[in-house]
């Protein structure tokens, strides 16, 4: 059903206390892959007054329409997976010993001795592992593998879990003067700028949005997504690594970066899942540009984003992935700064509002 809005077109957002508080409180929750239930509550309370449409799917997906008014609309689907990365406890010992296994792309090597938060109460545990006193020095030569470690919660809160339960890092989100430190900033930044853009919505396209599950076991939710939706093209809106720091050698330079920090929003061609559609490549580059936006190319390489589902579903949807640059991806504590992602949501909310049809009309540039 329709809803009465006030519509602004010309609306450039900033990062005020609204959207930080929105963000903190989507780090902080706990959303690893196949339990995205917290951070799926917090979209939903967000997105339910806004948008002409709300809906969760079979999967667990939240799909939002919100209906342009003008006519010859273009369906813009804009995907962010609601995610992260974590562990799965899957053994019991005693009272308070507890095996797990990996959710999601994780070095093992980082594990030892970080706090956790266990199932759905948050329980407090350690990652366990044996002491560098009772190591031999093959052993430490060696990294430790997950099977021979626990997470240790004592006795009185292991009769709580039992396999099946997640874990998430014990990681708390913080403003460290221009940067943000918490975990999850893969993907909560693009969580936290798809509903940005629904409070703000352009009014010449029909905006689509997919708040997905899953992204980091394979990008289930996203396909699902997609077949839902039908759209005219679509842009995976995610947080990518930012492989800037310099190498030890004084003289020798890091040309191995992908991403850098406070280079603004990063714009792929290419990944290990997507190729970007060339005329969404010209026509984010082009506004950014015009806008005096600063910007970046997220360099080739590995890695992917909900896109490279997106991409092959029904008869082909062109599409592009768009991410804010993070430090230390994919561990319990992620770094990346304010302006950058303030300069992501700025290059979206204008390229969205001056999305014709014509972008799409004609063949890819080359």
């Amino acid at each position: 059903m329709s809803k009465n809005r006030e519509v602004s077109t010309n609306h450039v957002p900033e990062i005020d206390t609204q959207p930080i508080q929105l963000l903190e409180k989507l780090c902080n929750a706990s959303a690893v892959s196949g339990d995205e239930h917290e951070v799926r509550q917090i979209v939903l309370e967000e997105v339910s007054p806004l948008g002409d449409e709300v809906k969760v799917d079979a999967l667990g997906n939240v799909l939002v329409k919100r209906l342009g008014q003008r006519k010859n609309r273009v369906r813009v689907m804009l995907a962010a997976h609601m995610d992260e990365i974590g562990l799965m406890i899957v053994k019991k010992h005693d009272n308070s010993l507890f095996e797990f296994d990996l959710v999601g792309g994780i070095d093992e090597r980082q594990l030892p001795g970080k706090s956790v938060l266990v199932g759905r109460d948050h329980l407090p545990g350690v990652i366990g592992a044996k002491p560098i006193h009772m190591t031999t020095t093959k052993e430490r030569k060696n990294k430790i593998p997950v099977s021979s470690m626990r997470i240790d919660l004592g006795p009185e809160i292991g009769d709580r879990v039992k396999p099946g339960d997640r874990a998430t890092f014990a990681t708390r989100f913080e403003i460290l003067g221009p940067s943000i430190c918490a975990k999850a900033l893969d993907n909560r930044f693009g969580v936290a700028i798809l509903i940005e853009l629904l409070r703000h919505p352009p009014d010449t396209i029909d905006l689509l949005l997919a708040f997905t599950v899953q992204e980091e076991v394979g990008l289930r939710g996203a396909r699902v997504a997609a077949y839902t939706f039908d759209p005219d093209m679509a842009v995976a809106v995610d947080s990518t690594p930012a492989y800037d720091l310099p190498h030890w050698d004084e003289e020798d330079e890091n040309v191995q970066y992908n991403t850098r920090l406070d280079g603004g929003p990063a714009i792929y061609t290419m990944d290990r899942a997507t190729i970007a559609d060339r005329r969404l490549v010209y026509w984010l580059a082009e506004t950014a540009q015009d806008e005096g936006i600063p910007w970046q190319l997220r360099q080739p390489g590995g890695g992917g984003t909900d896109a490279g589902a997106i991409h092959k579903v029904r008869s082909g949807i062109p599409s592009i992935s768009v991410s804010v640059p993070s430090r230390y991806a994919h561990t319990a504590a992620g770094i990346a700064r304010l302006d950058d992602w303030a300069n992501t949501q700025r290059l979206l909310q204008a390229a969205l509002a001056r999305l014709t049809p014509d972008l799409l009309s004609g063949e890819q540039r080359g």
